[in-house]
């Protein structure tokens, strides 16, 4: 089942020490399903019976718990640990270590009051959590903090916290299982966009290729009377303004691409897609792959534009992370003198709501002035509308043997920008930090691109739990010691 067609589902530990007020983990309990029903997320805990008190403290405690999460194993995205006492720390690193899950896991200490810290109230999980902390690296086991040390189960921090961590299963697991598109051959003049299959297989992800031959020579065999076909051209007139001087064959055409396309990406359980975009197909079949590729965007299935195999894992990371349709950019243009400002743009691939309006279907305008106009109707166009983003890039580094990455944030500005096809005004903070980081390492003019601001996300998945060398461009400077990359 693909990732966005199912609720994320975690694994919940509460656990107590006999020394300190048990009665505190059932409501701990009651207040930890809450948040994650409030969320829409799906949980697997025993009974409260099954355990005094519902907690797990025992090594028999653990047996069971372990037990019972294997049993759903293939349910469960992540593992949650709340302590509303002090915890213990054997029993919980115990029942993570023989459940070998493998997942995410999350650790929670609930706050004292300042006027419950009598023996009967005082809870000391601020303390406990170190310990835990302690035997999770001892085992060898990654896991979340919560962003303050202790907090309220029923609080909104939490609620924050919860959010985040559902995210970041959602995006460890849907990576480690990911489907990757090859469509055609990659684009001869562009040799940045090379990668090696085999490290990513090495962390899960396959690539699945097929010749554009194939996809060309379906769309031929196709008639613009077929059902299917006729769907799909009412589906094109509604996903934007298309001027009256396209000719009908080329929107027809478009259709039958976009169909053949997407029965190819199912009969071969992809996640996403990498196309070749230019020029065999307008010299070959005449049209552009922009509209198809968007609309599959538009889907939460995104596809990259040039064969960018590792451009399209970090449009699908980010698909993953913010739940929402991403985009893949060229880092392009300077904005006249601003230090912290840059235009990102591509063709014509970005998903509607991505640019965040009704866009213009048209012409390819560069490749249009090379091939053809006639050949290149199903360029999106449109300028991004204002708010915040997230950046990611994953480059596959043959020199060293290793996958890296690198994140952030910023903003889609509405500054004025003249130009023809997906124009995004960029606003990142210590812009030209970034733009030298990225050079200097090899990484590729592409970018994946998602509003909203999920960075923490997208930096937890990638390097604590794939184990990939990310560098997070919010991290305050000095206080990180800079990747093992960065030379």
């Amino acid at each position: 089942m693909k990732p966005f067609n199912r609720k994320v589902t975690l694994g919940l530990i509460v656990s107590s020490r006999a020394f300190f007020n048990s009665a505190y983990a059932p409501t701990a309990r009651a207040q930890l399903t809450a948040a994650c029903d409030k969320l829409g997320i799906a949980y697997r805990i025993l009974p409260m019976e099954a355990t005094p008190n519902g907690a797990v403290e025992t090594r028999e405690d653990a047996h069971r718990y372990a037990k019972y999460f294997r049993e759903h194993r293939d349910e469960i995205d992540g593992i949650v640990v709340s302590l509303p006492n002090f915890g213990d720390e054997i029993a919980v690193v115990e029942t993570i270590a023989m459940a070998d899950l493998r997942v995410p896991v999350l650790l929670q200490a609930c706050n004292d009051a300042l006027d419950k810290t009598d023996l009967k109230g005082r809870r000391d999980a601020f303390c406990g959590k170190i310990s835990i902390t302690s035997n999770l690296y001892q085992y060898g086991i990654p896991f979340t903090d919560t962003t303050s040390h202790t907090s309220d189960l029923d609080g909104a921090e939490f609620a924050g916290d919860l959010d985040r961590f559902m995210r970041t299963c959602r995006t460890v697991r849907g990576l480690r299982r990911a489907r990757i598109g090859a469509i055609g051959a990659r684009t001869g003049a562009f040799q940045t966009m090379r990668f090696s299959e085999k490290l990513l297989q090495q962390s899960g992800i396959s690539v699945v290729t097929v010749d554009l031959s194939e996809i060309i020579g379906e769309a031929e065999k196709l008639s613009g009377e077929d059902p299917d076909v006729k769907v799909r051209l009412d589906e094109i007139f509604g996903y934007g303004t298309i001027p009256p001087y396209i000719q009908r064959e080329n929107i027809v055409k478009q259709a039958r691409l976009g169909i053949v396309v997407d029965r190819w990406m199912e009969r071969n359980e992809c996640d996403a897609s990498s196309i070749q975009c230019w020029t065999s197909m307008q010299d070959n079949f005449g049209c552009a792959t922009c509209l198809a590729m968007s609309m599959m965007g538009e889907k939460l299935q995104p596809s990259a534009c040039e064969v960018d195999v590792a451009g399209a894992i970090s449009m699908y990371a980010l698909a993953l992370a913010a739940e929402a349709p991403p985009a893949l950019l060229d880092w392009n243009n300077n904005y006249g003198d601003a230090v912290d400002k840059c235009v990102c743009t591509h063709c014509g691939n970005f998903p509607k709501s991505f640019i965040g309006e009704t866009p213009e279907i048209s012409n390819l305008g560069v490749i249009g002035t090379v091939v053809g106009p006639e050949k290149c109707f199903g360029a999106v166009k449109g300028k991004v509308q204002p708010g915040p983003l997230t950046y990611f890039r994953l480059s596959t580094d043959d020199r060293q043997g290793v996958i890296k990455t690198y994140v952030g944030e910023g903003t889609f500005t509405d500054d004025p920008f003249p130009m023809d096809g997906g124009i995004a005004v960029t606003a990142v903070p210590r812009l030209r930090e970034l733009l030298t980081f990225i050079s200097r390492n090899g990484f590729e003019h592409h970018v994946a691109m998602v509003r909203g601001h999920h960075a923490q996300v997208v930096d937890e998945a990638v390097s604590r739990y794939l184990g990939w060398q990310n560098y997070h461009h919010e991290t305050v400077p000095g206080f990180a010691p800079p990747p093992p990359f960065l030379r």
